[in-house]
């Protein structure tokens, strides 16, 4: 198997936790294959994020996929929730094993 078999995007989103259900709904219905979700806690636009309270957390969510299926998740993101919750979106290439997974 060559390198260029083993190519990805690792598609990593922060937003509001009160969104999580929603939003791991939505990339379901999407066809994303698999996810990990943590906490997260930092500073940004929206001042100090730190998960001292519910209403204050926030997650972190990573994909790694295909790139034709992050521009839809994207594009989803961006039309549902981008006026209504702190949320920022970014895209990583990167070279993974085990490609079948993704």
């Amino acid at each position: 198997m060559t390198l260029e078999n083993k190519k990805r995007v690792l598609l990593t989103l922060v937003t509001e936790a009160v969104v999580e259900q929603s939003l791991l709904a939505d990339l379901d219905r999407l066809g994303v294959r698999g996810y990990t979700v943590s906490n997260a806690r930092g500073r940004g636009a929206h001042g100090m994020r730190d998960a001292s309270w519910d209403e204050a957390a926030n997650i972190r969510v990573e994909v790694i996929c295909k790139r034709e299926l992050a521009e839809i998740v994207f594009a989803h993101l961006r039309d549902k929730y981008y006026a209504n919750y702190a949320m920022i979106t970014f895209l990583h290439e990167i070279e993974i094993m085990r490609p079948e997974k993704f």
